[in-house]
């Protein structure tokens, strides 16, 4: 059957029709099913006709000229600058969303900004970005704008990054994935109650996410956790996840764990302490993970990348800003000569820490 798709709404792929006539939507493990003129949880993906739609592509809650550090991405392209966007809504519903005004909106005038994917590549590269992210909310849900995207900036020499939290079914994931050369995945804990009970999802796709992303393509992984106080920050839940991570993806995968910030319906948490964020970084050290951050605080050791065979500093890093480079032009230790798993160049960017908001048109 041939769908008209309105004009403000775009065509997506993935979705079958059910035996009582409701649409389920097949991007996410949510399953949305739908009927005429329902929304999924997300609230950008809807039936139209007998069909799912997306009625985001093309349209951006802000676009804005980062680090690609602030991802965060430590070993991509370090120094280099990338133009990031994202759209409205999410497919979970984490309590401590720091982008709740994003990912929670209802409202088209959060998508005040406009601009096709040869537009958005067209402006990365007259921007001087390297790569451009899909971030802010997760893409997952806005899939078919993000690879169209991607498509676009392959063919100018621009690279693809996502911030997602890898909670996608198999066929989107393998799409999605094959156009992208970075990624950031949040490991939001590791326990399914908390998934079910903070985030309204479940951790078992997440996982699944991981290890096909690291074993199945060609895309640059690393990891992010929250770390939230009294939630996910035992010793015992950050001695299984680390042990998970080396034991399932390897020891090379950078793991960044993050601080805390009451925000959005979790207010009654303190924020993170440092020293948390410290024993989380030893505890992944001593379980093998070779490439371990701390963020959302100043800490120039948890921000420093070391060689992990002789302990010296290769890049040094305070905030956004790297302070130091020693890596050799093949992107090892000048020390002891191994290499430092990455994606560098052989000489960092100089974008540094600004934030730059900028205005694209169609």
């Amino acid at each position: 059957m041939t769908v008209i798709v309105p004009s403000e709404a775009h065509a997506t792929r993935y979705w079958h029709t059910l035996p009582d006539g409701r649409v389920q939507c097949d991007v996410c493990p949510r399953h949305c099913r739908l009927r005429e003129g329902q929304r999924g949880l997300c609230f950008v993906r809807m039936r139209q006709g007998d069909a799912v739609v997306l009625t985001t592509y093309g349209r951006s809650s802000g676009f804005c000229v980062d680090p690609i550090e602030k991802k965060p991405l430590n070993h991509f392209l370090p120094g280099t600058a990338v133009l990031s966007f994202g759209t409205a809504g999410c497919n979970l519903a984490c309590k401590f969303c720091q982008n709740w005004d994003i990912s929670t909106s209802r409202e088209m005038d959060t998508l005040a900004d406009v601009a096709s994917p040869d537009k958005l590549a067209a402006a990365a590269e007259r921007l001087g970005c390297r790569s451009v992210a899909f971030t802010y909310n997760d893409p997952v849900i806005f899939l078919e704008y993000a690879v169209d995207t991607a498509i676009a900036c392959r063919k100018r020499g621009i690279k693809a990054v996502a911030v997602t939290a890898g909670f996608i079914c198999p066929e989107a994931r393998a799409e999605l994935f094959a156009h992208l050369d970075a990624a950031n995945i949040d490991l939001k804990a590791f326990s399914d109650d908390f998934y079910r009970n903070v985030c309204a999802g479940r951790l078992a796709p997440v996982l699944e996410t991981l290890e096909y992303v690291r074993h199945e393509t060609s895309c640059w992984l690393e990891i992010t956790t929250l770390v939230i106080p009294g939630l996910n920050d035992s010793t015992e839940e950050l001695d299984a996840l680390t042990r998970w991570v080396v034991e399932h993806l390897g020891s090379d995968v950078p793991l960044h764990f993050s601080a805390f910030h009451p925000d959005y319906r979790m207010l009654d948490r303190p924020p993170t302490p440092l020293s948390t964020l410290r024993r989380a970084r030893e505890i992944a050290l001593g379980n093998g993970v070779r490439y371990v951050y701390i963020g959302n605080v100043r800490d120039v050791e948890g921000e420093t990348t070391f060689c992990h065979s002789c302990g010296e500093p290769l890049i040094v890093r305070d905030g956004y800003a790297i302070e130091a480079w020693r890596l050799d032009p093949t992107g090892s230790c000048p020390s002891c000569g191994t290499a430092c798993a990455g994606v560098f160049e052989e000489h960092p960017g100089s974008w540094g820490p600004r934030r730059l908001p900028v205005r694209i048109g169609r």
